[in-house]
């Protein structure tokens, strides 16, 4: 199931194209597959990392240069109340956002499902912004 979401970023993304994590605190599966598998420019984030190449950021006052320039977001998992800020960080940079959020979560408003393979998540897209309020 990871390699099938790492297989779908890999798939929307071209090489040498910057990719962010948010929140990857101790799970680290699609990230080892988008390093061993692709030429992406992978960064991880958490509000507090549990290791050094981690870099420590909070996504409802996020470090904008982390995000600058992202062809995509994803996150795993992410608490309900951070998926508006992560709609936000998406919008003014312009990136496509992917949550896969836990399997009792009910379906995320202004994304769209996508099932891919073993796999599913939602996927925003910047262009396609309502109202958040």
């Amino acid at each position: 199931m990871w390699e099938d979401l790492a297989s779908y970023i890999i798939q929307e993304c071209n090489p040498n194209d910057k990719v962010v994590e948010v929140g990857v605190g101790r799970f680290f599966k699609v990230a080892e597959y988008l390093q061993e598998y692709s030429m992406i420019d992978l960064i991880l984030t958490d509000i507090k990392p549990s290791h050094p190449y981690i870099i420590e950021d909070d996504i409802t006052n996020p470090r904008w240069e982390i995000y600058k320039g992202a062809r995509l977001i994803y996150s795993i998992r992410p608490p309900m109340e951070l998926h508006k800020p992560l709609i936000k960080v998406a919008d003014k940079v312009k990136a496509k956002l992917l949550i896969r959020p836990l399997v009792t979560e009910p379906p995320i408003m202004d994304m769209n499902l996508i099932n891919y393979k073993r796999s599913f998540f939602y996927e925003y897209q910047p262009s396609r912004r309502r109202y958040l309020g």
